[in-house]
């Protein structure tokens, strides 16, 4: 560090797994009036506002790809670029979202190189030659080319702007994920085999959110689940709300272990909302030091209330409040999470089904994995309440694959 530059340097690194081990190991050299911080997606608010609060002191900044254009940091001097970051790729075949770690494009080089010596000249350190800078691709395949296309289908066929394939677009989408889109949209009911939007599909339509989670909501609401199925949806859409800050993983752990259940994931969200719910509605100051507390994210879960707010409105719900809940589940009390779904959860199950048939999966003790449709097989994620448990059959909302296939909630 000594030898370049003086003032704050910023390291891109691929994944929050990279960036825990580099802090750990910089940490463990004591270096001399110097601050390790870290800078990735999940933070908390409070984490990421550290980085704009310099100290009387040097800071190595260890960042991902958030750090290219989202975020301005700022006294960087010094760039150390590793010249690759995990890409999200939706995979038609296996029906899979993808993030394989990527080298980067010239483009995001450039970026990452722009983030030093914007208060006087600096240095970037690239961690690879010229030659493979030259021979990478000049931009990132933009994201039309790299999700799955359902729900642009589904607007555009809402709107009558005819087939996505005859749309002008700057760069077009390839042949097969468009079929894999209209394939998603007739199973879920929402398009003819003429590729013609149906009732169900202007309904879906409506709703902003992924079709799966339109077709989910709409059966829920037409079986009288759609109390439990809001919280579950709006979760989900919004992003894990949980935290795990760095050194506090084992009390983020506890704290949120109050409301697993013990056969579903996606109970949680159930579980704090009744909580969390008439908080927010009394006071949002106490729902963000109760989410605070808990070791959940009080910007997401705002966002997330928010939004079970804006669907209950759109679908005619009305939201009642969950009796006898006033600030927080206590150990002894736990139990009754367990039990107070025992009888909606098999129609809470069955409308999640609606949405993601084709992410069930069984369990296969050989291998002590799960198979799923078109032979896909998968693990339950770590991060999961049921991870060291081997359901036979289990329905998830999301596999994705980074060093191995994971099912997610």
């Amino acid at each position: 560090m000594d030898d370049i530059h003086y003032g704050d340097t910023l390291v891109f690194l691929p994944t929050e797994r990279d960036i825990r081990d580099a802090q750990e190991a910089l940490e463990k050299l004591n270096l001399r009036h110097t601050e390790v911080l870290s800078l990735f997606a999940r933070q908390t608010a409070a984490v990421q506002n550290a980085i704009f609060h310099p100290k009387n002191k040097r800071r190595i900044i260890l960042a991902t790809n958030v750090a290219e254009t989202s975020v301005t940091v700022p006294r960087i001097l010094n760039v150390i670029d590793t010249g690759v970051a995990r890409i999200s790729r939706y995979s038609h075949r296996s029906k899979i979202q993808r993030l394989p770690i990527e080298p980067i494009s010239r483009a995001s080089a450039d970026q990452r190189k722009g983030r030093c010596g914007r208060i006087a000249a600096g240095v970037c350190l690239r961690l690879y030659s010229e030659q493979d800078y030259l021979s990478r691709d000049e931009f990132t395949d933009p994201e039309i080319k790299r999700t799955s296309l359902a729900s642009v289908i589904l607007q555009m066929a809402s709107i009558g702007l005819g087939e996505i394939d005859q749309f002008p677009f700057v760069e077009p989408p390839e042949h097969k994920m468009i079929a894999d889109g209209y394939k998603l949209l007739f199973e879920l009911k929402a398009v003819n085999n003429e590729h013609k939007i149906t009732k169900l599909g202007r309904e879906m339509a409506d709703l902003p959110i992924d079709p799966r989670f339109a077709a989910v909501l709409l059966y829920a609401k037409q079986h009288a689940v759609l109390d439990r199925l809001l919280p579950i949806v709006c979760a989900l859409v919004v992003g894990d709300i949980k935290e795990r800050p760095f050194g506090k993983e084992q009390a983020a752990d506890t704290a949120q272990r109050l409301f697993a259940h013990k056969q579903s994931d996606f109970l949680f969200f159930n579980n704090v909302f009744d909580v969390i719910y008439p908080l927010f509605k009394k006071s949002k100051n106490q729902a963000r030091k109760w989410a605070k507390k808990h070791y959940l994210s009080a910007m997401r879960v705002r966002e997330w209330l928010f939004l079970v707010e804006q669907l209950a409105e759109q679908l005619n719900y009305k939201i009642t409040l969950p009796d006898n809940i006033s600030g927080g589940l206590m150990p002894d009390q736990s139990q009754k999470a367990q039990d107070k779904f025992a009888n909606e959860y098999q129609g809470i199950h069955e409308a999640l089904l609606v949405g993601f048939l084709d992410h069930i999966g069984s369990y296969q003790p050989e291998e002590r994995d799960y198979i799923g449709a078109r032979n896909k097989r998968f693990h339950i994620f770590p991060g999961s309440f049921l991870f060291k448990k081997k359901a036979n059959h289990v329905v998830c909302a999301e596999i994705v694959e980074s060093s191995r296939v994971y099912a997610r909630q």
